[in-house]
């Protein structure tokens, strides 16, 4: 037994053993005060402690680190606020004591303490007024507890004691002030609320920032928000609506006498429908995909078409006008344009029909020089290369009537065409083109392979290159075995009843 003593009093000495009993006592926290930083008084680490710790060390989480810097921050800001709050400073703005006793805690502990003016609160605040109107004595004493932001609470309590409240708003971010509205609705402070929402009408709001005001409105059911959402659609908008603005935006686009600015507003629409096509419902004060009626993009289609006849038989009627020739392609960068609107929208099958029997058109796109014409061939680039990607679904008889129509002259004006590298992609067209001859019956491959042979003997690097197409032709024609059709047997057999 004396052995173990011993042994026992060693350890202590050197440290690998602590004594409690050596250790003095952990203080106990009032949880009335304010929290502060304090240093904790724990008992001393052995020395096998120290050096596990110091193991460790490199490698220990920040956790601790991050919240006290986190807890000091906040209490930063928390003392800007109440450096300048009138509770604070009583005597400055002609204040007497306080005689309420106010506790706001957040949900991690920390809490702020102040004396306060039930004058002011309940003046102010119906719920300050139910807490507090009918108690009697010289003090109370009131603790608001799970508090979201202690600072924004604090910042509300300030507006209490102001007389004008949107002056005291001004420079607020509007995250802030949908704080501040969060709590003067669960205080029941109207003239908060009002001059919240006063100040969120008047300011501009960044798309994220609109998100956040309209979860917020929503989440609140405050009866006086009709000034803010006013900016905000409250309805769905009715097809005849869009009809007609989407018409209107079209035309003017159309009929736009800066080049610039005509491409430009070109790309922002396209960007517009494309975002909506993806997007469409999923805002959430978004009722519906905007729908733009197919007869409308067609009515402008039509429009399009008989601007660029009548631009193309000018032309030809009268000797080279280089005004008359920049229109023609300028109608026909605004038809490729509205057409691309088609595809995207997957509503073009009936333009394909329509292109395809555009032979006067052809005719008179022969006798214009290529430099002003090769933008019309781009529409047929267009389509071959939707077609090619099964983006369009058309019968066999229309993407023949397509290619017998245009095929000879987007040869003519692929030299051209593939000048323009930012906005004619080669391979694509290639690719497109080899995949709508091949959908077609091989009688009508053979057709149209063997004259592009020749044109690209002719032409070179001035023809699609589509020699893949060939390739699987010939095959198709030459190589591999015939396909028979299975035939149908039918075989009938009597059971026995």
């Amino acid at each position: 037994m004396t052995s173990s003593r011993n042994q026992v009093s060693t350890m202590l000495k050197q440290g690998f053993i602590s004594d409690y009993f050596l250790s003095p006592p952990q203080p106990q926290l009032d949880p009335t005060r304010p929290t502060t930083p304090t240093r904790s008084t724990t008992p001393s680490p052995t020395l096998f402690e120290m050096m596990a710790e110091e193991q460790t060390r490199d490698i220990r989480p920040s956790t601790e680190l991050h919240t006290r810097i986190g807890n000091e921050r906040v209490e930063d800001r928390v003392a800007r606020v109440l450096s300048g709050a009138p509770f604070r400073n009583p005597g400055e703005w002609g204040l007497g004591f306080g005689d309420v006793k106010l506790t706001c805690r957040a949900r991690d502990g920390f809490s702020v303490v102040m004396d306060v003016h039930r004058e002011v609160l309940v003046g102010r605040s119906k719920f300050f007024r139910e807490k507090l109107g009918r108690r009697s004595g010289a003090h109370h004493s009131v603790e608001i507890c799970e508090c979201d932001d202690v600072e924004v609470y604090l910042e509300t309590l300030v507006l209490m004691y102001c007389d004008d409240l949107k002056k005291k708003l001004v420079g607020q971010s509007v995250g802030k002030i949908l704080g501040l509205l969060k709590v003067c609705d669960a205080l029941k402070f109207d003239d908060g609320i009002s001059s919240c929402l006063e100040y969120l009408e008047a300011v501009p709001w960044s798309e994220e920032e609109e998100e956040r005001v309209i979860s917020n409105l929503n989440e609140l059911h405050l009866h006086n928000t009709n000034e803010v959402l006013q900016r905000l659609p409250l309805e769905p908008s009715t097809s005849s609506k869009i009809d007609n603005i989407f018409s209107k935006l079209v035309t003017g686009v159309v009929h736009a006498k800066d080049e610039k600015a005509r491409k430009e507003m070109k790309t922002l629409i396209s960007r517009l429908l494309k975002e909506d096509n993806k997007s469409g419902s999923d805002h959430s004060y978004s009722h519906s995909k905007l729908d733009v009626s197919k007869e409308t993009l067609y009515t402008i289609c039509h429009k399009c078409l008989t601007s660029l006849i009548l631009c193309l038989s000018e032309a030809t009627s009268h000797d080279e006008n280089r005004g008359i020739m920049s229109e023609i392609g300028r109608v026909a960068d605004n038809l490729e344009w509205v057409v691309d609107i088609l595809i995207e929208k997957q509503i073009s099958e009936q333009f394909v029909q329509l292109w395809s029997e555009q032979n006067e058109l052809a005719i008179l796109h022969s006798k214009v020089p290529v430099m002003y014409r090769h933008k019309i061939s781009r529409i047929t680039a267009q389509l071959c290369i939707a077609i090619g990607r099964g983006n369009i679904l058309v019968p066999k008889e229309t993407r023949c009537g397509l290619l017998s129509t245009w095929l000879e002259a987007l040869y003519d004006d692929f030299g051209w065409m593939k000048r323009d590298s930012r906005t004619v992609h080669r391979r694509l067209i290639e690719e497109g083109l080899s995949q709508i001859i091949l959908t077609l019956p091989l009688s009508h491959q053979e057709a149209f392979l063997m004259s592009w042979f020749s044109r690209f003997l002719e032409k070179g690097d001035d023809c699609p290159n589509i020699q893949r197409a060939f390739e699987i032709w010939w095959r198709r024609a030459f190589v591999r075995q015939p396909v028979t059709e299975p035939q149908l047997q039918i075989t009938v057999c009597d059971y026995p009843t």
